[in-house]
Formats: structure tokens, C-alpha cells, sequence
């Protein structure tokens, strides 16, 4: 029987989850077929009604990755919430797990897991953040709540999350309170001199998003380098979830004032190893080869975990 794992999202098409998935399952020399499928939030009961009739009847299932818009939704359709997600409310990963000894509800269940904090915290540890960072956020969406767990967990004293609108930055606030950062929000607007001096900042602005923040910063690192007052140490870390397109003009002002940036595409690869792990049951046996191949699926440099 070949097995089933999945991408769910709206839209999905521009997803690489597929290619990073199904180079780890060659690799393991499993039959994974693993596809991306577009869900709304809307249709996402019936998906998941189907995807529990499958498991009990058939039983190829083996995972779900879980984008946007389905991350808080997919709360409802699961049997448990494990780890940071339960804490965050926020889940990217849906595995099929064996059910406890005694369970009268079936051989099997649906646990959702977030990996996305994990996904952040090594990208941000192989650039060379350090541990108590000066931190900020941009966006206050269900990605900053992973971002938020991840300078938890890299020991940042606080965070300052710059936001659009500063009456919806609910995710990044609960998130906050959950794992216990102290967090400020701040308008998005003049946010480049307090970006500027932070050691790791986390972009989960949607693609282009962050343009005109990029143009302030442009020119203010530019008046760093004429021998002015602002003269000053180059940026920190500049963490950018989003990949496409690739660099983004933020990303490109961060590393031109000799920053260091790292790619959406390096968090992706590292939350996609961790799902890897629960939908094989591999865990911390998985051969580190796997992570080689799926750096080279998506013409990304292979890293060292």
C-alpha cells in the first residue's frame, strides 16, 4: 500500500513542502506519496471527515502539513495538541499516531504538533544568533506566534512586534502570554532604527510586505556609511519567512550593510525535517543524510544540525 502525507493550504501551489517530502521518503525508501492540496478554511471539516474515514477503513494517511489560512482551524479537527502548539494555538503539523494503551476511541489519532518554532530557532542558531538576544518581530499573524516561541526559547529578555495595524496583532500577543516573553507592539511605521539595532530580527510579513520598510532601512544604513553620527556596528541576524521572490528587498538592504540574513526557504527546511520525523516515527533516528537531500531539492546549502 503506498502511504499519504499532504500540504494543505489557499493557495498552495507555490508550496516546496512537496519537493523537500518527497526527496526524504526516496531517500528513506519509503512509498510516500505526498501532494499538495488546496483547503480552505471552509471546506477543511469535510477534508479532515475524510481523512479520518481513511484511516480507519484503509489506513494510508500518515500526515498533514498545515499553511495558511488553516493553522488555527485545524485545532478543531484534531484529538490532541502536543508540545508549544497547545500552548500557542497555533499548528502546522498533523500526525497519525498509534493511540494510548486503552484508548477506547480507535487503533489510532490525529496529533497536531507546531514545528515551525523549531524550524525558526535552528535557522536562527546555524547564522549565528545568540542566546538573550535584542529581539523584534514584524507581522503579528500566526506565524509571529511561532516567532515569539522561538526567542523564547533563544533566551531573548523581550521582543518589540511591529504590526500594520496594531488592533490586530491578537496571534502574536496570545502567544506572548503563553510562553511568558514580555512583548511590546509597536506600529510598523518608523520601525527601521529599532530593527537596526536588534541582534535577530523575524520578518512574518507576507512577501513584498516589508518594501517600504526596506527603503528606510536602505537609507539609513546608508547614512551609517558616510561618516556620520549614525555611525554604527552592522546589523544583526534578519530572519525572512518569506522566499518568494528571493531576496527580498529587505533581505537585500540587510545584507548590503553587511548583516546576516537568513532565507524563509533555510526555516522551511528545518520545520519539514521535524515533520519528516512524526510522520515516518523516525524521530532522533532519522539518518542525517535525509536532511541532505532535501537541502538539495530546493537548491538550498546543506547544513549542519
Amino acid at each position: 500500500m503506498t502511504l499519504r502525507a499532504a500540504v494543505l493550504g489557499h493557495p498552495i501551489s507555490h508550496s516546496k513542502s512537496p519537493a523537500l517530502h518527497r526527496a526524504a521518503y526516496a531517500r528513506l525508501g519509503m512509498e510516500m506519496d505526498y501532494t499538495a492540496i488546496d483547503v480552505t478554511e471552509d471546506a477543511l471539516p469535510a477534508f479532515m471527515a475524510g481523512v479520518r474515514e481513511d484511516v480507519r477503513q484503509v489506513g494510508s494517511w500518515r500526515g498533514l502539513s498545515v499553511t495558511m489560512p488553516l493553522k488555527t482551524g485545524m485545532l478543531k479537527e484534531v484529538d490532541e495538541v502536543r508540545g508549544v502548539a497547545r500552548a500557542l494555538g497555533v499548528v502546522n503539523t498533523v500526525a497519525v499516531e498509534p493511540a494510548a494503551p486503552g484508548d477506547t476511541n480507535g487503533a489510532t489519532r490525529l496529533v497536531a504538533y507546531n514545528t515551525d518554532v523549531a524550524g525558526i530557532v535552528n535557522a536562527l542558531r546555524y547564522a549565528g544568533a545568540t542566546s538573550a538576544p535584542k529581539a523584534a518581530v514584524l507581522g503579528g499573524g500566526g506565524t509571529s506566534a511561532a516567532a515569539v516561541a522561538a526567542l523564547k526559547e533563544l533566551d531573548a529578555p523581550s521582543a518589540d512586534v511591529f504590526v500594520r495595524d496594531v488592533s490586530r496583532a491578537a496571534e502574536a500577543k496570545a502567544a506572548a502570554a503563553a510562553v511568558g516573553l514580555p512583548v511590546q507592539i509597536l506600529p510598523l511605521g518608523g520601525a527601521a532604527a529599532a530593527l537596526a539595532a536588534a541582534d535577530v530580527v523575524i520578518s512574518t510579513l507576507p512577501p513584498r510586505a516589508a518594501d517600504p520598510l526596506a527603503d528606510d532601512l536602505a537609507q539609513l544604513f546608508g547614512q551609517r556609511g558616510s561618516g556620520s553620527s549614525l555611525e554604527a556596528a552592522r546589523p544583526g541576524v534578519l530572519l525572512d519567512v518569506a522566499y518568494d521572490p528571493w531576496p527580498s528587498r529587505i533581505a537585500a538592504a540587510w545584507q548590503e550593510a553587511g548583516g546576516t540574513v537568513v532565507p524563509g526557504l533555510e526555516m522551511l527546511i528545518y520545520q519539514a525535517v521535524e515533520q519528516v520525523r512524526h510522520f515516518t516515527g523516525l524521530g532522533d533516528a532519522m539518518p542525517a543524510e535525509v536532511i541532505d537531500v532535501m537541502c538539495d531539492a530546493v537548491g538550498a546549502p546543506r547544513r549542519v544540525f
